[in-house]
């Protein structure tokens, strides 16, 4: 069972020389000893540099280089996530930093483990909660502090989606849906815009970003599915997706809805010509940790 303990690493968030975007961003441990405590540590690779990708606990927000594709939202995402975080004056070339000011920021995540691709899954603190948390020692996530925490925020703005794995604790998963469903409520950032429950899949264009705005993980998905379509793929979306997971590229996730019903990311799909519709609240469902 998930714990509501984190190991605190402080450090310094670093955008130079790199590609941030809405939901992920580079950071440099003071101490990278520390990366041996977490689950699937050996997956962490650090960076010349001394930094490593991170992984935001609970969002997921508009994509802004999966591959060469982009969704609406990917750069304002990204933008308020650096604002936020206190970088000003950055200078991009190619959706990579080559100047900010300051050149790094000071602060601490809250983390237990790897992902599968060897990101930290993270929550982010800075300024004075930060500067109060003990380097190395495993501290108690409750709510209040989990609310100030910056991927609490992006939720409560609406700057990225509700996204949660069966490895978040429980507890913080309904704290997060609560702050999106808030948000939603509010029509605020991504949920102006959100088409999921039925969108148009036409081709890239169709969900680019002059097109309709998805839950990334979706979009992934139907980028991934629109990739094989031109190389001959013939098939719609929700039978791509059974069909692809019996390869190596497994992308039919699995996922639980309302903590009870576990069925796979097809099942959730109807395709109509080239209308997809997706039958589910998206704030209902839990992926399950790979």
């Amino acid at each position: 069972m998930a714990s509501p303990y984190y190991l605190a690493i402080k450090g310094d968030f670093v955008i130079k020389g790199k590609k941030p975007d809405g939901d992920s961003l580079r950071f440099i441990a003071h101490n990278l000893e520390l990366y041996r405590l977490l689950q699937r540590a050996y997956r962490i690779k650090v960076s010349r540099d001394g930094s490593v990708q991170l992984r935001l606990e609970g969002v997921d927000a508009p994509e802004l280089h999966y591959g060469t594709h982009m969704q609406p939202l990917g750069e304002w995402s990204r933008d308020t996530l650096l604002a936020w975080l206190g970088f000003q004056n950055i200078v991009y070339e190619q959706h990579r930093v080559t100047d900010s000011t300051p050149l790094h920021i000071p602060g601490a995540i809250l983390t237990q483990a790897a992902e599968v691709n060897g990101r930290p899954i993270s929550y982010i603190l800075i300024g004075p909660l930060a500067d109060g948390l003990q380097d190395g020692t495993w501290t108690l996530l409750d709510p209040t502090l989990l609310q100030q925490t910056l991927n609490f925020t992006l939720l409560r703005e609406g700057t990225a989606y509700y996204t949660t794995y069966t490895s978040t604790y429980i507890e913080h998963r309904r704290l997060l849906r609560d702050a999106a469903v808030q948000a939603r409520s509010d029509l605020k950032g991504v949920w102006r815009e959100d088409q999921t429950n039925s969108f148009q899949l036409v081709n890239q264009d169709s969900i680019g970003p002059q097109g309709q705005l998805l839950l990334p993980k979706l979009f992934r998905r139907c980028t991934d599915y629109l990739k094989d379509v031109e190389n001959g793929y013939d098939g719609n979306l929700p039978d791509w997706l059974v069909w692809i997971s019996q390869s190596s590229r497994d992308e039919n996730d699995m996922v639980v809805i309302q903590d009870a019903l576990e069925i796979p990311l097809s099942d959730l799909i109807l395709q109509q010509n080239q209308t997809v519709r997706f039958q589910v609240d998206l704030l209902d469902i839990v992926f399950v940790e790979k």
